[in-house]
């Protein structure tokens, strides 16, 4: 169990790259064609949005991909030193073997300041001719106009339930893991699409037992079960406050939750319900996205977890 299974099992070449098809298709193009344009990959963490530019380099490269890539982080330095620094001593020397061009890839890139993309932009231009850039962001829309049409967009999606749990039962085969079906779904809730998630849970259940089950990963995972916080609405919406409250303590002791894992699980639980009208899920959805931004502006959680189960409790009452 030394090893990082994240980077044990990351895909080495675009081919192996999982739940993409439509991405991977056009970047082996350009991996064939031995040319590549500045690229932003766009979309949720966890999507292969870095295993991607990683896998282009080794295609594109073969054994002096290391020599020929470069990856940085932008949120460890956000300011206009990098781009000045790093990027710009990178970029501007000569390639190694036989090859046109460098990458850098550039990940989180749209945590960088308005100077430092427009300090970017600049050396995108002047180096373009020995150095291509890939851009990793979450929110494209935080980019300035200029990068962004300078590069060409891959949009990444979450992963769906079938592919990432093909890649769960072939890294719990390599293993020898026995991994059950509520384990699957398990995996499945708790990642929402996030692959590199699914497999550092998986990892986290595997140091505890071999057979991997709902149970033991929601509680290494330190996410409660979707029944258990249905539960928890529902006793509230009966009116019932102090055992509504007594149920909410027992799965933060229990699963060791935030406020904030317990808001979001919530939210996503309101949706689920059958009991009540649209009306009332959307007053319910209001009232918890308040209770989340007084969370985030730091807030008592156990008060305002138990107003928000107050609120659910008043909303029952209409419900009678």
């Amino acid at each position: 169990m030394d090893d990082i299974w994240i980077e044990k099992y990351r895909p080495k070449t675009l081919s192996e790259v999982v739940g993409q098809d439509e991405v991977v298709e056009r970047l082996i193009a350009y991996a064939k064609a031995k040319t590549v344009p500045h690229l932003m990959f766009a979309g949720p963490a966890g999507t292969g949005k870095t295993t991607s530019a990683l896998a282009l380099a080794h295609d594109v490269f073969g054994s002096n991909w290391k020599q020929n890539f470069n990856e940085l982080n932008a949120s460890d330095e956000r300011g206009i030193g990098i781009i000045r620094g790093k990027i710009k001593d990178f970029a501007r020397t000569a390639p190694i073997g036989n090859t046109k061009f460098k990458i850098i890839f550039l990940d989180e890139a749209d945590s960088l300041t308005t100077d430092a993309q427009a300090a970017l932009r600049r050396t995108m231009e002047r180096y373009t001719h020995i150095c291509r850039f890939i851009l990793s962001v979450n929110y494209s829309s935080k980019v300035i106009e200029p990068i962004q049409s300078r590069c060409t967009v891959f949009r990444f999606k979450p992963l769906k339930s079938e592919s990432i749990k093909k890649y769960m039962r072939k890294i719990a085969s390599n293993e020898k893991l026995e991994i059950t079906s509520d384990g699957l779904e398990a995996l499945i809730f708790i990642a929402k699409g996030d692959l590199r998630k699914a497999i550092n849970i998986l990892q986290v259940g595997a140091s505890v037992d071999k057979k991997i089950t709902a149970d033991l990963l929601y509680e290494t995972a330190s996410t409660a079960k979707p029944e258990d916080v249905k539960e928890l609405i529902e006793i509230a919406l009966k009116g019932d406050f102090i055992k509504s409250r007594n149920k909410l303590y027992d799965l933060l002791i229990t699963y060791g939750l935030s406020g904030e894992d317990v808001i979001r699980q919530i939210h996503q639980s309101i949706f689920d319900l059958t009991t009540i009208s649209d009306e009332s899920k959307i007053r319910l959805v209001e009232k918890t996205g308040e209770i989340e931004f007084r969370l985030t502006e730091g807030c008592n959680p156990h008060i305002q977890l138990e107003a928000l189960l107050a609120q659910f409790a008043l909303e029952g009452t209409k419900l009678k």
